[in-house]
């Protein structure tokens, strides 16, 4: 039972009912690759493979070629759309790998993945135009993770075919850790920051000759920003979305949710999810995660909350209902 204090008076039903209308929610732009189609009715899932010895989250290094075969079947079997194939750490903590190295490591895994799984959306994560060229005829989509410091990755990207990624770093050079970074005295200026640096790296990528519905922007957590500004950030999920170009949120186990948290990369899945469902409810279309079937049912019963996706089942409180609970 609820009760009110004189200084909380009971609210007017009346004016309530009064204000009842529709939810106007976020409609999220459509991703397509490869004929395949990714909305609010079917958000996408891009699992994470990476070839390399000393990913922040222990449970996914993947260097070992067998080791990192199964992880991608895994994905698939759990539910990812994409599966997205690094080979060099994001921080500046990693070892250091060049060019050539890089390719040895994404390029024939990709090339495998291709030929026993042709009908798996593939996405490479590198921001040397070098890499990409070399993944000609086996990516779908290009995730360029540090907002197109190497200027030809754009045009590799259209040359070869693939969908591309814009993120935002704040500016920084790539694998830099951000330190003391600040975009101004208001917290909403690093969303204006990213509102511009997103509408502009998409208006040159359609430039390049990409089609918008291949065009993915990443607010990109994490990098060049504090957990504060990452947190204002993913609130703001929705003025992304007003951009009209399909918005990717890489979230999982990132450090924003650990210092909320106070948790280690291990640990912080429910932190991830509770992420996701809010940036899936402000219009996010493609979800970058580690955890795969967790992050399928969450973007599967946001949308269904929302109205753009049908329950699987509706039985409850009908006479199928009743025909099943009497048999």
């Amino acid at each position: 039972m609820t009760t009110h204090s004189g200084s909380d008076p009971a609210p007017d039903t009346a004016e309530i009912l009064s204000r009842l209308a529709p939810l106007d929610l976020p409609s999220a732009s459509p991703l397509v690759l490869r004929g395949k189609r990714f909305d609010a009715a079917s958000p996408a899932v891009m699992a994470i493979v990476n070839r390399t010895r000393d990913s922040f989250f222990s449970g996914n290094r993947h260097a070992d070629l067998e080791s990192a075969k199964a992880a991608f079947v895994d994905a698939v079997e759990l539910g990812a759309d994409l599966v997205d194939v690094g080979g060099v750490r994001a921080g500046q903590e990693g070892e250091v790998v060049d060019a050539d190295e890089e390719i040895r490591r994404v390029v024939p895994f990709l090339q495998w993945a291709r030929s026993e799984h042709p009908d798996v959306l593939l996405s490479l994560d590198t921001w040397r135009s070098e890499v990409a060229r070399e993944a000609d005829g086996v990516v779908d989509l290009v995730n360029d993770t540090w907002a197109g410091h190497d200027r030809e990755l754009v045009h590799v990207a259209s040359a070869i075919g693939a969908g591309y990624v814009i993120s935002h770093t704040g500016g920084l050079p790539p694998r830099t850790d951000p330190v003391d970074v600040t975009y101004g005295d208001d917290l909403l200026d690093v969303v204006r920051d990213v509102v511009r640096t997103l509408a502009s790296g998409a208006h040159a990528a359609e430039q390049a000759g990409i089609p918008r519905e291949r065009i993915l922007v990443d607010p990109t957590l994490d990098f060049g920003k504090t957990t504060a500004h990452s947190l204002e950030v993913l609130r703001h999920t929705a003025d992304v979305v007003s951009l009209n170009y399909p918005v990717l949120q890489a979230m999982s186990r990132k450090d924003f949710v650990g210092e909320s948290l106070d948790l280690p990369a291990e640990e912080r899945l429910e932190g991830s999810l509770a992420a996701t469902a809010v940036a899936a409810w402000l219009g996010a279309t493609v979800f970058r995660a580690h955890d795969v079937r967790a992050t399928r049912r969450v973007l599967d019963m946001v949308a269904t909350i929302r109205g753009d996706r049908t329950p699987r089942l509706a039985l409850r409180g009908t006479r199928r209902d009743a025909v099943t609970n009497d048999s």
